[in-house]
């Protein structure tokens, strides 16, 4: 018999893991309702050609990392590598861009056939916060402020933001014709990877993280002698606000992104602690994409965030498992079994705040107080058939040096108030 196991690069969250994940959502999800960002949850597939006309077909992401296969109908379906081209898709298909700003965010699986490494597996987890119908680097600044502000949440240390602007299509153009003489000239000091660049897109060696190649990127022409006026001022005022927020930034005039739609403003949070996958965050404006679909003129930005890089990243030594019971019942004799599960009952509708785990199926009171211990609940209630006659509970406290007292079941919610709730 094949032994079962989980396809590679896709794991399991055990149970003890949960916490840490549930605190970080949680605590990011507060964070973008602070600044007015409304969730959308989006398929995980999509047709094939979306992601072919929104990432390029040049990018790697389409052209070597995707998760494709034809349906029942012959359909070409792909599990989405990334969430931009869907949340673009939606807003499109049911209206929401039409003459309204919309602040939208979402948060799930991505697929992408890679090498599994650290912080990245062939499925992994993503926070995607876009924003359309906004024109002026405020709203760029706005979801960096978004970042700092998680970043302080979650008490991430050694984080430095990048930023960078890639300009209007035409300014694009115009710089890679003199990035495409330039590698041209250089031809024999290019890896295979930006040999492939060089025909498809040549900006995209700028993002090599070949050593041997350190030298040639460095002196490679940079795109901002070839920004358009437009994009000049729009991030020159996006550098103005970043200094009156106090964020501290570097302009990094070779960083461009990994796919087709980006224009303007581009930015990536990175840190020295992930090893070679410095990237923490990711974003930037894309304000033809909308448009390249078919729409109406619609500008916009967003920006993405690994969890399981986020996760590497954070002291969660800390956080509490808020699964863990406040109470484990313990029940002995066949009387109290059925009364037990009844009376659990009462206490969650007279308590929603406390959680209560009860024995379910057989066992000495020996093996259930094992239990107990074992669920880190508090504080043990034991309901014998002594108990049951007398409708009352023996309570036992497991975390501290009390003695155990016996309180009547109409005594039950005053005492979790005094014990528990205070």
């Amino acid at each position: 018999m094949t032994k079962l196991q989980a396809i590679r690069g896709m794991h399991d969250i055990l149970m003890h893991e949960i916490p840490k994940w549930q605190f970080v959502e949680e605590s990011i999800k507060n964070i973008l309702n602070q600044y007015g960002y409304k969730e959308i949850r989006l398929p995980i597939l999509e047709k094939t050609e979306l992601f072919k006309q929104t990432i390029g077909d040049n990018t790697d992401i389409v052209s070597k990392e995707m998760y494709s296969f034809d349906d029942k109908n012959k359909t070409s379906l792909t599990l989405r590598p990334e969430g931009t081209a869907s949340c673009v898709r939606a807003g499109i298909e049911h209206g929401l861009f039409h003459n309204k700003t919309q602040r939208l965010w979402y948060m799930g699986p991505m697929f992408r056939y890679e090498k599994p490494q650290k912080g990245r597996q062939r499925q992994f987890h993503q926070l995607g916060v876009e924003a359309f119908g906004f024109k002026g680097p405020d709203i760029d600044v706005e979801q960096i402020m978004v970042c700092s502000r998680i970043w302080k949440k979650l008490s991430i240390k050694n984080i430095n933001l990048e930023i960078n602007s890639l300009g209007s299509a035409q300014s694009r153009l115009n710089y890679r014709k003199i990035l495409v003489d330039y590698f041209t000239a250089h031809k024999n000091k290019l890896d295979d990877d930006s040999l492939i660049r060089l025909k498809k897109n040549p900006l995209r060696i700028l993002d090599s993280k070949n050593p041997d190649m350190k030298s040639l990127i460095t002196n490679a022409p940079t795109i901002n002698e070839y920004l358009d006026s437009e994009s000049n001022n729009h991030f020159a005022e996006f550098k103005e606000i970043l200094d009156n927020g106090d964020i501290k930034y570097n302009v990094n005039q070779k960083l461009v992104r990994g796919l087709d739609y980006y224009g303007k403003t581009v930015y990536e949070w990175t840190t020295c602690e992930l090893g070679a996958q410095d990237t923490v965050c990711a974003g930037g404006r894309y304000d033809n994409l909308v448009e390249d679909h078919g729409s109406s003129s619609t500008p916009a930005v967003g920006f993405a965030i690994g969890i399981e890089r986020l996760l590497e990243l954070i002291n969660l030594e800390k956080v509490t498992d808020n699964s863990i019971p406040h109470i484990y019942l313990l029940i002995s004799g066949n009387k109290s079994k059925k009364r037990g599960l009844l009376l659990a009952e009462e206490i969650r509708d007279q308590e929603p705040f406390i959680k209560v785990l009860t024995n379910c199926g057989d066992g000495s009171l020996k093996s259930q107080f094992k239990k107990a211990d074992k669920s880190s609940a508090e504080i043990a209630f034991i309901l014998g058939e002594d108990e049951l006659e007398k409708k009352q509970l023996t309570v036992k406290y497991l975390r501290e040096e009390k003695p155990q007292i016996t309180i009547k079941w109409n005594e039950i919610s005053n005492f979790l108030n005094k014990t528990l709730l205070n």
